[in-house]
């Protein structure tokens, strides 16, 4: 059995504790936040605190704050070596204080509050600075996932900005769609099969491969008419920025396409 204790009160930490109090192999045996109100619901399953000097011992420590404050929260940490995590994907390793074994522990997912997560299938990624930890980080996320990768710290910083882009800019772009549609009265909802569909597709394909649209046929007509029914310029933008991205991934096809049949002189 692994013992935890979690710090901070987040999105991530609150998911995590979900995930490891449903293990059987896991138990998290303290959770400390600042402000202890936030996790005060929790107090008849688990030891809640709100004085970082008075973390009990445990296996692992797991920082689940925001980036900025890694440093701070892991140099207040009343003891040393002891193995020290966090869950970002983009701060390193040696943002932990060196007082302490340091480590990562990344699950790769997207997490709001209320909604639900089977962290049976989010990928965990972990890292350790000595390798006599990663045997313990291993069976950890494996306690919750059926999917763990040990990785490096630059394949962490490029899944993280790869992130970034399929989630965080994908869902602006939801939003831009939405907007578009209210604007004419029509339903968004109408497009949630489509954005369905598109998820499932890149199961099977690459993304290069399922790629479809007027930007990789270059339909010109398309792509000016488009631009036409656009009235806000910050769509505008996105939309042309976008169709050159496509254009230029895919503009061997166009050149093909654009060929004219060779003179039969």
């Amino acid at each position: 059995m692994i013992s935890v204790v979690i710090l901070g009160a987040g999105n991530v930490a609150h998911h995590l504790y979900k995930a490891f109090f449903s293990s059987e192999n896991v138990t998290v045996t303290q959770w400390y936040n600042r402000n202890i109100s936030n996790i005060r619901p929790f107090n008849s399953e688990v030891q809640l605190t709100d004085d970082i000097s008075q973390l009990i011992e445990a296996d692992i420590y797991i920082i689940a704050v925001s980036d900025d404050v890694i440093a701070d929260i892991s140099a207040q940490l009343p003891f040393e070596d002891r193995l020290v995590v966090h869950t970002s994907g983009s701060a390193s390793g040696y943002d932990i204080d060196q007082k302490n074994r340091r480590g990562i522990f990344y699950p790769l997912q997207t997490f709001s509050q209320g909604a639900e997560i089977d962290f049976s299938t989010v990928p965990i990624c972990y890292e350790a600075l000595m390798k006599k930890d990663y045997p313990i980080l291993k069976e950890l996320a494996q306690s919750i996932s059926n999917n763990t990768k040990r990785i490096n710290s630059d394949q962490r910083a490029a899944l993280h900005l790869a992130a970034v882009f399929v989630n965080n800019f994908t869902n602006q772009l939801y939003r831009v769609a939405h907007e578009i549609t209210e604007s004419q009265g029509a339903e968004f909802d109408l497009l949630k099969p489509l954005i369905s569909e598109t998820a499932l597709k890149v199961q099977d394909l690459s993304p290069f491969k399922a790629q479809t649209g007027p930007a990789k046929r270059n339909d010109k007509k398309t792509i000016k008419r488009h631009l036409k029914l656009l009235d806000n310029d910050h769509h505008k933008d996105i939309y042309k920025l976008m169709t050159a991205s496509i254009k230029k991934t895919h503009a061997h096809l166009n050149l093909t396409n654009n060929q004219k049949p060779k003179s039969q002189n």
